[in-house]
């Protein structure tokens, strides 16, 4: 069996993964942390080289940098680059969607139980300092009750906005973001996403979606450095949001070097409003590279590739009558994550390790996330390592 993709996966690893054809290790794991291709280490390598000999360093490895990130975060997602601020790491979207939108006393704004921290306790924190109520609706098993939820966007007046990660990190169930946005459009409801676990292993375009804030890091599945990650913010929106903090290079004026201290305060027009301070250029060098890589292969090649990799992993479990599922059996309900509750979760997840197949463990459950380098071959050999 062999997983349906449109690229050569075997030259794409002596490429860009090279430690993975020498059998160093089998990385299913990019839930937690994905590696970073060559192609982008060399970036990084030799921008920090320049960077650390400020001399070297000319206009095209500043602000370029930036607008090349947004430019290729933005055809990724079916956005515009006005729409692309660039952040660190998923929180900072988070927070800029609980404490931006309009929300205030006696507005009801929905998550669910089973949520990563990152996408609660901003929401918690906003719900006191602004007054909202904030409410984690019960799961339905091991996903969120989406019918629960439309339900009450339908029927509860209260509900002014919806909080929900698109991928459970946990147990990779998938939400139906064009059913739920669809309700929330439809009602005047604001949509906040987070992303961070179903970009990459699917593929997103928020012309056909409605969703007014993305957020997302780029250090899981999209393979990129610490430090990189953005927020998408709805064109629309943009100009109606005030910035819950103020960064240097927020303003408009803020590209005239030579009049600092003339402090116009006016903001940017577009999403670069949302951006605070100065970004860490060397990880966005490096997501640059990846996503450009990403974008070679094509995200629905990349999508279909995942699929059948997981789609291997539910087949063989399936089949093992001591092996719980908790993922989906269903496309349409996944992404990339395969999360298996064994007879002996730590035995399983030790024989993994000596198997040198990278993994995590979360809420009881040995959690797979193969991704666009991974072969059946890497499936297979964990399915031994379980060996049921």
């Amino acid at each position: 069996m062999s997983a349906p993709i449109g690229y050569d996966v075997d030259a794409l690893r002596a490429r860009e993964f090279p430690w993975e054809v020498a059998g160093e290790a089998i990385h299913l794991d990019h839930a937690s942390i994905g590696p970073v291709p060559q192609c982008a280490r060399d970036a990084v390598a030799a921008y920090d080289d320049r960077r650390a000999e400020p001399h070297r360093l000319g206009m095209e490895d500043f602000f370029p940098v930036l607008d090349r990130a947004r430019a290729l975060v933005a055809s990724l997602i079916g956005a515009e680059a006005a729409e692309i601020a660039l952040t660190t790491n998923t929180s900072w979207g988070v927070n800029l969607a609980a404490y931006a939108l309009p929300l205030g006393p006696g507005d009801l704004v929905l998550g669910s139980e089973g949520e990563f921290p990152a996408n609660v306790y901003p929401w918690m924190s906003a719900a006191r300092a602004r007054g909202f109520t904030y409410e984690r609706l019960p799961l339905a098993g091991s996903a969120p009750d989406v019918a629960a939820l439309l339900t009450r966007i339908a029927g509860d007046p209260r509900v002014r906005g919806v909080a929900l990660s698109w991928v459970s990190f946990w147990s990779g169930a998938r939400i139906d973001l064009d059913a739920i946005g669809a309700a929330c459009r439809a009602r005047g409801i604001w949509f906040a996403v987070d992303a961070i676990q179903g970009l990459g292993p699917l593929a997103l375009d928020l012309r056909a979606t409605p969703v007014d804030i993305v957020s997302c890091g780029a250090q899981k599945w999209l393979c990129s450095p610490w430090g990189s990650g953005f927020v998408y913010v709805r064109r629309g929106l943009v100009e109606h949001l005030e910035p819950p903090a103020a960064g240097w290079l927020a303003q408009a004026s803020s590209g005239d070097f030579g009049r600092f201290l003339d402090y116009d305060p006016a903001w940017h027009a577009d999403a670069r409003r949302f951006e605070v301070g100065t970004i860490p250029y060397q990880d966005v060098v490096g997501m640059n590279a990846t996503l450009e890589l990403l974008h070679t292969l094509g995200p629905a090649a990349v999508e279909a590739h995942v699929r059948g990799l997981t789609r291997r992993l539910l087949d063989w479990a399936s089949r093992a009558p001591e092996v719980r599922v908790l993922t989906p059996s269903d496309d349409a309900a996944r992404a990339g994550i395969v999360a298996l509750v064994t007879p002996d979760v730590a035995g399983d997840s030790a024989r993994l390790r000596e198997a040198r197949v990278t993994h995590s463990v979360r809420e009881g459950a040995i959690r797979l996330s193969p991704h666009f380098h991974n072969t059946i071959v890497d499936v297979d050999a964990a399915i031994r390592a379980i060996g049921r």
